[in-house]
């Protein structure tokens, strides 16, 4: 199976010399179809700037990112805008929802974008909404739902209109903790019933129970890449989900 998304000796330098800033350091990883991988390490240690460059929202100093087999340094610019609108979802610590907008008209937004809004899309915007527990919210404003709920409906947002890669900046940190084992949980289950490639950034280890895979990341360079069960629940410790 040909990976879905592919990094080869990827660098990002901020600034230039003499204060240049090495934020990520020749990382090189491959994620195939149905995965779902948490990228781990402390602050500083280039997870978010990665996060960005798949996301296409910065584009790497040197080496490549491959999406879907398209290189997305061949793109430009209205082209990347293209690909990222159509193939990419993605939820930052920031939602962005729109405030004068319901959650669901927030997450059909996305539909709107892509030329979706067709029944079944529509279906599915409610349905993934009410999966993640706002069923009763639907037409809610952003102002009327507490921060948990708002990062909910940025993850329904980010899957609505089925892109290939779903990424997600810190999906719990505004949860308490059922509620980031439930969204953790209900966020593996659709990478996996979709057959996408998910990608999570988080500090929380303990939310790493329900990944496929961990990339491990210090000082802008992979430290560990493994998909052994052992490592994770170790790194994890013990994750049993509150009931």
């Amino acid at each position: 199976m040909t990976p879905t998304v592919q990094t080869s000796q990827v660098s990002k330098v901020y600034g230039e010399d003499p204060s240049a800033v090495l934020a990520v350091d020749r990382v090189s990883f491959e994620i195939e179809a149905g995965e779902f991988v948490a990228i781990v390490g402390p602050s500083g240690s280039g997870k978010t700037s990665m996060l960005a460059m798949l996301a296409t929202l910065l584009s790497p100093t040197s080496g490549s990112i491959k999406i879907d087999g398209q290189d997305l340094s061949s793109l430009k610019e209205k082209e990347r805008s293209i690909f990222r609108r159509k193939k990419i979802g993605f939820t930052f610590q920031a939602n962005n929802l729109v405030p004068f907008l319901t959650a669901l008209e927030n997450v059909e937004l996305m539909l709107r974008l892509n030329k979706m809004m067709d029944r079944g899309a529509l279906a599915r915007a409610r349905e993934l909404l009410e999966r993640l527990g706002l069923g009763d919210r639907l037409n809610s404003l952003p102002n009327q739902l507490s921060g948990g709920m708002q990062q909910r409906v940025a993850i329904a947002r980010a899957l609505v209109h089925d892109p290939s890669l779903v990424l997600a900046d810190e999906p719990t940190s505004s949860l308490d903790t059922q509620r980031a084992f439930q969204v953790v949980e209900t966020f593996a289950n659709l990478i996996h019933e979709g057959n996408r490639v998910g990608i999570m950034v988080t500090h929380d280890l303990r939310m790493i129970g329900y990944v496929d895979k961990i990339i491990s990341m210090i000082d802008g360079r992979i430290d560990l890449i493994t998909d052994d069960c052992s490592i994770i629940e170790a790194m994890a410790g013990t994750i049993t989900p509150p009931t």
